[in-house]
């Protein structure tokens, strides 16, 4: 209840802007049409006050509305939590001190307590402090789904049982007012017909996007991890492998049992176990031994980094025209920035698509000490490999992968 109060009072009522977004305007779209026609649907087929399934049906499709928005809202606006003021290791980009398992997101422009992701469908952070409402939200959006593709389906059937007439050779829809006695209380034309027809594969498709978000969020959750940890401990074995050290990288937060791991983020109070800034460890592992790995990552990606001279100008648009088919059409499917180049300026590539490039832009020999950073993608063929790099012909990050 607390958590509810703490949405409800809205304490920084810019949050509110957080609904001025694609991601929003477009989830709570599908949540409206998919809610609506349910309902709807379910008066044509099983209408509520005439039996007890009836009545079932009808509450529990108002309750999955319910439970949906409650833990979307909860997930947008009591958000992931960010690192205070006077903690360490310090962040250069925030200007100030982050804790373990803290990351910096560009979007927030904040460090984020055990970050997951940025999540534009909620226009904010899945963390720390959010993590649980954000899986139950992906929980509850596919079984709601289920419910009222079923109610679609039997409504369309029912309705058009009555329509359908079969000749030799055709089969005839009548979608005019069903000859029925008595009438239905709410009329099942064509516009109704298509609706749901619409709205079933909104729910369909939600169903199978979201479900298999939430098996993959439950799979690190019960492994203790977020999205960028198991991305940073699949790094550490190649890496590892890479240099064939003498090493072996233990992740340092799992607690050895499903059922701890799951108690990390799932509480009966509904507010995570901690404070976000210090865990518990496994035995001979220690609060930074992650944050010591990211480290001898970033380390390895400047030695692995290649540097390239901009051949042509970029403007920093999306999906460029002027660049060729295949670069328009393999723009990479992400939010992150962007850069614009100028003829005769160096980039250093760090990982790279077929027809992309991911890097930073060199200003100055401040780059080097990570003061000044411009980074984002561009076009492959606006660059070419200075000749340095060439002779070592190493490619970036992710570039062999995707050959």
């Amino acid at each position: 209840m607390g958590t509810f109060c703490s949405v409800i009072k809205f304490e920084n009522l810019q949050e509110l802007k957080r609904l001025c977004h694609w991601g929003p305007i477009i989830a709570l779209g599908v949540i409206a049409i998919c809610s609506t026609m349910a309902m709807i649907d379910s008066v044509l087929w099983y209408w509520p006050l005439h039996t007890t399934g009836g009545s079932v049906n009808f509450i529990m499709l108002i309750n999955w509305t319910v439970m949906i928005l409650y833990n979307y809202f909860n997930a947008m606006f009591v958000g992931p939590g960010f690192v205070p003021l006077g903690w360490k290791p310090y962040c250069k980009v925030c200007q100030a001190y982050k804790a373990p398992r803290s990351h910096h997101c560009r979007k927030c422009n904040r460090c984020v307590m055990k970050m997951d992701h940025h999540c534009p469908w909620i226009n904010n952070c899945c963390g720390y402090q959010n993590h649980a409402s954000f899986t139950l939200f992906l929980l509850l959006a596919p079984l709601g789904c289920i419910h009222a593709a079923f109610i679609f389906v039997m409504t369309m059937y029912t309705q058009l049982y009555h329509r359908l007439s079969f000749g030799w050779n055709t089969v005839k829809i009548d979608m005019s007012a069903a000859r029925r006695d008595p009438l239905p209380i709410v009329p099942f034309g064509l516009a109704a017909f298509a609706t749901t027809l619409f709205a079933l594969g909104l729910a369909l498709g939600t169903t199978i996007a979201v479900g298999m978000l939430f098996f993959i969020q439950m799979k690190i959750i019960l492994r203790n991890k977020t999205s960028i940890e198991s991305w940073i401990e699949e790094k550490a074995k190649d890496r590892i492998q890479y240099y064939q050290l003498d090493e072996v990288f233990v992740f340092p937060y799992d607690m050895g049992s499903r059922w701890r791991n799951f108690k990390q983020v799932f509480t009966w109070s509904g507010v995570p176990e901690g404070d976000g800034l210090e865990w518990p460890v496994r035995e001979g592992c220690h609060q930074y031994s992650l944050t010591i790995e990211q480290l001898k990552q970033k380390a390895d990606k400047r030695v692995r980094s290649v540097r390239y001279k901009v051949i042509e100008d970029y403007s920093g648009a999306c999906c460029p025209l002027n660049k060729g088919i295949k670069t328009f059409f393999t723009s990479p499917c992400t939010e992150e920035p962007r850069i614009q180049l100028q003829k005769g300026e160096f980039i250093l590539a760090t990982r790279g698509l077929r027809y992309w490039l991911y890097g930073d832009k060199i200003l100055d020999d401040s780059f080097i000490e990570g003061v000044s950073r411009i980074r984002g993608w561009f076009p492959r063929k606006c660059v070419e490999k200075c000749p340095c790099d060439a002779e070592t012909d190493q490619a970036p990050e992710g570039e062999k992968k995707n050959r």
